[in-house]
């Protein structure tokens, strides 16, 4: 099992409490962004630089995940794309997507691109805050408590 992370857009806390988290517990942790990303000197924790451009993170990821693997992304279709090959993804607000959940986040996701284009606005997403990161943090702490079961 492996936690591929989307790591060009991530916020740093996430980052942290994924690092001490792969310390802690042994499990393999990957940083897939298009720029370099510094990681604890650790034998289970990397980072993959790849090129710039659109979706090549992304589509990096899909390529190297599978079945049983945790995806940290706030991006629905990769989230969706992953979900296909049987891995699970967690957005860095502590939202855990699966295969029951994702087509109709997918499709309402899709709803407010539609919206936006043609000319409603909406507030966007709140800052990223102490809340999301302890919902982001009990939710790694369940997935991970599951894997020792």
């Amino acid at each position: 099992m492996t936690i591929w992370v989307d790591a060009d857009a991530c916020p740093v806390a996430v980052k942290e409490i994924l690092f001490k988290a792969a310390e802690r517990t042994g499990v393999i942790l990957t940083l897939i962004a298009n720029q370099s990303i510094r990681v604890p000197p650790a034998a289970n924790i990397s980072s993959v630089q790849v090129s710039s451009g659109f979706d090549v993170a992304d589509n990096e990821i899909v390529r190297r995940a599978a079945s049983g693997d945790l995806v940290i992304t706030s991006d629905i279709p990769l989230a969706a794309e992953v979900i296909d090959k049987g891995a699970l993804a967690l957005s860095p607000r502590g939202e855990l997507f699966g295969a029951e959940n994702i087509r109709s986040i997918l499709n309402m996701r899709d709803f407010m691109d539609t919206m936006r284009s043609s000319g409603v606005h909406s507030s966007g997403a709140a800052p990223f805050g102490a809340q999301d990161k302890q919902a982001f943090a009990n939710q790694l702490d369940r997935y991970l408590s599951r894997l020792r079961s």
